[in-house]
């Protein structure tokens, strides 16, 4: 799958060079009436496994082209079979496009002409398997109803598991809801007492300091020395105080609590980048998959920042007077690194092993990230803390399906309960795990 996900720009070029006789460069986003050889019978589906074919499409190509005749970055791939001279063309042409285009083959010098005789890399490693696969699915995708093939594509990459965002409760992850509640509802108390012994005090005041009605010479109270006579009485009452006073511990003590399970917490942290870069458009309306720009999330520690040869795949022809995009080409021209700012941190004290979890336990992005694909601005959107992490082991289930590995484990397991086996359960609660 390496040597696939390496080549995708490339592949994602070759399929727009293909279809690209019809259509306009990707920059223009229109797709216009063209020349080119006449149309090929459309060939048989040739065997490919569509569903192997998805998964690659996915992957490598859904960040530039639709299934469809949409245009995205690159033209739509609807069709591509009856735009190119057959099967065996494009076989060959993907494996070694340069070949093709020295042979004199007419069709391949006219769609490299016409993209500007932008090279594209050569695949001598990709399996004609690998590339029917790709056509079948894209086949498959347009014989089924467009509806749902949106639907289905828009799932596929969304993830599969409920996003926990903001996580649960549990130690570390700050004051429980049960805890805030009580407070809350013992300060609304006091205040209803404090209300009416406020009142009690102004309604005593009056009755003692006002005059007996049809008394000679009587003289009616001044509003405001009644006033400061009951506020007076209400300070020096005991009970008054001793409310005031417990109130104010009782919030100095919510306070400090939630202070001092913040510290280290840098939830909704969203800092400014050098580049504006926007996973709303990229992953989310051009459908990037996540493993094309982090190459390290299936196979490594980190998921790893991506670099600016990247980038330039797809920047090195579309959008290259972006006022952005020239800092990107500023910083090649430099030779210095972009210095993007970490947003996801985890101590030093803390492992964590992006490849385990993303490719052992099939934990979709967006349930640690949030929904990354709205975010036009990246943010820490989950506590990342401790107890954030203990539930999630105690909740998740192991995918034990058709791994041998778990088999012994599942059997003992099913021996004290018949509880689902979760990651509590495999030792996912051990110190050793993260602190080592």
């Amino acid at each position: 799958m390496s040597r696939l996900t390496k080549s995708c720009g490339a592949l994602a070029l070759a399929l727009t060079m293909l279809v690209g006789s019809g259509q306009v460069n990707a920059q223009d986003s229109v797709a216009t009436g063209g020349g080119g050889p006449a149309a090929a019978t459309p060939a048989p589906s040739g065997g490919g496994d569509a569903a192997a074919g998805k998964t690659l499409f996915n992957n490598n190509c859904a960040q530039c082209h639709a299934v469809t005749d949409e245009v995205v970055v690159g033209p739509g791939l609807k069709g591509v079979l009856t735009r190119t001279p057959g099967r065996d063309w494009l076989h060959r042409w993907i494996r070694n496009s340069q070949a093709v285009i020295a042979s004199g083959d007419p069709y391949a010098n006219q769609v490299y002409n016409k993209f500007n005789k932008i090279p594209m890399s050569s695949f001598p490693n990709l399996t004609d398997a690998d590339i029917d696969g790709i056509l079948a699915y894209i086949e498959e995708a347009n014989a089924a109803p467009a509806q749902a093939a949106v639907g289905g594509a828009a799932q596929e990459r969304g993830g599969g598991g409920a996003s926990a965002e903001n996580g649960s409760g549990g130690f570390g992850a700050g004051p429980s809801s049960l805890f805030t509640f009580v407070l809350v509802a013992l300060l609304v108390v006091m205040l209803l007492v404090l209300g009416v012994l406020l009142l009690i005090v102004t309604l005593l005041s009056k009755a003692i300091s006002a005059p007996v009605v049809g008394t000679a010479g009587a003289e009616t109270t001044p509003f405001l020395q009644r006033l400061k006579t009951g506020l007076a009485n209400t300070v020096n009452n005991s009970t008054v105080r001793s409310i005031v006073i417990w109130l104010f511990i009782f919030v100095v003590t919510k306070e400090s609590i939630d202070g001092l399970y913040s510290v280290g917490i840098q939830q909704g942290y969203a800092p400014k980048q050098p580049i504006a870069y926007s996973h709303k458009l990229h992953a989310g309306q051009y459908k990037i998959d996540c493993n094309y720009c982090h190459v390290g999330v299936n196979k490594g520690k980190n998921a790893t920042i991506p670099s600016a040869n990247i980038c330039m795949n797809c920047h090195g022809v579309i959008k290259k007077e972006s006022p952005e995009i020239q800092k990107i080409y500023a910083a090649i021209e430099q030779d210095r690194p972009i210095e993007w700012v970490r947003v996801h941190n985890l101590p030093d004290l803390a492992y964590f092993n992006h490849a385990q979890h993303v490719n052992v336990g099939n934990v979709q992005c967006q349930t640690c990230h949030g929904e990354i694909e709205k975010m036009e601005v990246v943010e820490q959107r989950s506590s990342l803390t401790m107890g954030w992490c203990i539930d999630c082991h105690r909740n998740t289930e192991v995918n034990t399906k058709d791994n041998a590995y778990y088999d012994k484990l599942v059997a003992l397991h099913r021996k004290q309960s018949k509880a689902p086996l979760k990651v509590a359960n495999i030792g996912g609660l051990e110190c050793s795990k993260c602190h080592y």
